[in-house]
């Protein structure tokens, strides 16, 4: 082989690589100049394309779309029940929506322009409609319930929404009118694709600082993505007004003041108040006069007239009292439905009229819990009800435990906002059946007992009312067989002290306890008090005031005496 001839090819190849390793360079800088240097000018359409009436909140496609438009634009019920009110209601047996707020109460009907507002008739210009299997209702009767704001593009179909309260730093896209677009992209890179031309001065929602250097934006049109910082000049900030609200009775008479109520325990026989006498420091009475006695919702009445004139005489309030029966089945059934809630709500608004009370004190106990969102829902339904009548609204519940139908089924979470007072029945720590002797309610079991409530369910401790036992139980421990048999009875306060001074004994404290106590031994077995005193009542007193409670609520006036109206006169201090 000639060794010049193949040099010459070697030469040939050697030029040809370098050739294509040059090239290969030129389309690698190219590349990385157009992808890395130079900003992207691809155009992509957003993930909402084609979607008719796509809802956005907080410049996030929520996922949900409206139908219809401008004046007839409804919302989708589960997006209105994830972004507005988790509480809106639904019923299904009757295709009926019931809408709450603080003062105002809508019903309304799938495919009815009927509908009702504080249980007053009200004609709806559209009706909610059911579309794919989803309930649709009108925007515009909804704007006016909760505040919020809807805004609607006509060329892109979406749809703003603002809840009342919410605030957004507005801005607008700088340049002069007529001037060069600036690229809304889909990333915080100008390497990212753009989903908008933005023209100068174009309005935008500046809705988060993005990476350094970027905004996350959103036009009117919709459209969101990221914009250089200095490509958008603030222009104030777009705030939706929250409602005016008038405020409650509660919040115009009770700022400040504390409670310092006793229930009155009505069974057969009407209390005499001529034979009650003076309840020094004592602002409210609430008699047992009101129960629910049918699975329709009908209320039993036994109030009395002469007794709210006393108690008014007095300077005291007349919250009358409503209990269920403490029946559960019928409680399931009672609070079914709206129709039978309201019977409740309408009959107890028509005796608070014609007794003259001044608020309504709720007391639902041996309730399964299944039935425990029907109770908050009543409540949800009379507050409002109950404020249009000028009436306080509380309730009564239990320390938080595992016992089914006496505490799980209440959401004192919800029930806060929806009263105007909770009032916990602070006793019972050791009940009447309980297997071992013990306090009522011993000081440190009724101060975890509010902290639980305030701290975990998020209760103001302005809005807890301290209920105290009045009564104490005798406590018998009998050896039976080896063992230890325990009963006990509640007794009055002048009962126990007729015992302390009948068999001449002495009570000792009992710091664990918080109260006073004595034991004795009768008949062959061993009796235990855990006294309810003027010593006990004070301690709770402080307990309300260092936790900064709205006041004491004392269970029941028939087992007082005098010292204790004396002590619980401390809440006033």
């Amino acid at each position: 082989m000639d060794r010049r001839h193949g040099q010459r090819h070697v030469k040939k190849r050697g030029s040809f690589f370098r050739r294509l390793l040059g090239l290969l360079i030129v389309v690698a800088a190219a590349y990385w100049v157009v992808f890395y240097i130079m900003p992207n000018r691809q155009h992509v359409d957003p993930d909402w394309k084609g979607l008719e009436r796509p809802v956005f909140v907080k410049g996030e496609l929520t996922g949900y779309s409206a139908t219809g438009t401008g004046d007839g634009l409804l919302l989708p019920l589960p997006l209105l029940q994830e972004y507005v009110d988790p509480s809106i209601r639904y019923e299904a047996a009757t295709k009926s929506v019931i809408l709450s707020t603080g003062n105002e109460l809508l019903y309304m009907q799938e495919n009815k322009t009927d509908a009702s507002l504080n249980n007053k008739p009200l004609q709806l210009r559209l009706a909610p409609e059911v579309k794919g299997g989803v309930t649709y209702l009108p925007t515009a009767t909804l704007e006016d319930l909760y505040g919020f704001e809807v805004q609607e593009d006509k060329d892109t179909g979406a749809v703003l929404l603002m809840s009342a309260g919410e605030s957004v730093p507005l801005g607008k896209v700088k340049g002069d009118a007529g001037g060069k677009t600036v690229a809304l992209r889909t990333e915080a890179t100008v390497h990212a694709p753009i989903v908008a031309d933005m023209p100068p001065g174009a309005p935008v929602r500046i809705w988060k600082e993005a990476e350094e250097g970027w905004l996350y934006v959103q036009l009117d049109s919709g459209y969101t993505g990221y914009a250089k910082t200095g490509d958008i000049i603030p222009d104030g900030d777009k705030t939706v007004e929250v409602k005016p609200v008038a405020p409650s009775r509660a919040e115009r008479s009770w700022k400040g003041k504390p409670v310092n109520l006793i229930w009155e325990a009505v069974y057969e026989r009407k209390p005499d108040p001529n034979a009650i006498g003076k309840l020094p420091g004592v602002n409210v009475v609430s008699p047992t006069w009101f129960r629910i006695v049918d699975t329709d919702g009908n209320v039993r009445s036994q109030a009395d007239s002469a007794y709210v004139q006393w108690a008014h005489a007095q300077g005291m309030e007349v919250w009358g009292l409503l209990s269920n029966s403490f029946e559960a089945d019928l409680t399931t059934q009672a609070l079914s439905t709206y129709e039978k809630r309201m019977r409740t709500i309408v009959q107890m608004l028509e005796y608070a009229d014609l007794y003259n009370l001044d608020g309504i004190n709720i007391d639902f106990e041996n309730v399964y819990t299944k039935d425990g969102e029907n109770v908050t829902q009543f409540m949800r339904e009379l507050k409002p009800m109950a404020q249009a009548k000028n009436l306080i609204v509380s309730i009564d519940v239990t320390p938080k435990s595992n016992s089914e139908m006496w505490s799980l089924f209440l959401d004192r979470r919800s029930l806060g906002p929806l009263t105007d007072f909770l009032i916990v029945m602070a006793y019972d720590e050791h009940w009447a059946a309980s297997p071992k002797a013990g306090s009522v309610a011993s000081l440190p079991w009724v101060k975890k007992a509010m902290n639980r409530i305030i701290n975990e369910d998020e209760v103001p401790p302005e809005k807890l009312i301290l209920g105290v036992p009045l009564y104490t139980r005798i406590w018998t421990e009998t050896p039976v067989d080896g063992k230890t048999k325990v009963s006990s009875k509640a007794v009055s306060m002048n009962a126990v002290d007729k015992i302390i001074n009948e068999k001449k004994l002495k009570p000792t404290f009992d710091e664990s306890a918080g109260q006073n106590y004595v034991e004795y031994k009768e008949e062959g077995v061993l009796r235990k008090i855990w006294i309810e005193d003027k010593t006990s009542l004070k301690a709770r007193v402080e307990l309300a005031q260092s936790l900064g409670l709205g006041g004491i609520g004392s269970w029941n006036r028939s087992f007082a005496n005098p010292t204790a109206w004396e002590a619980l006169q401390g809440i006033h201090k």
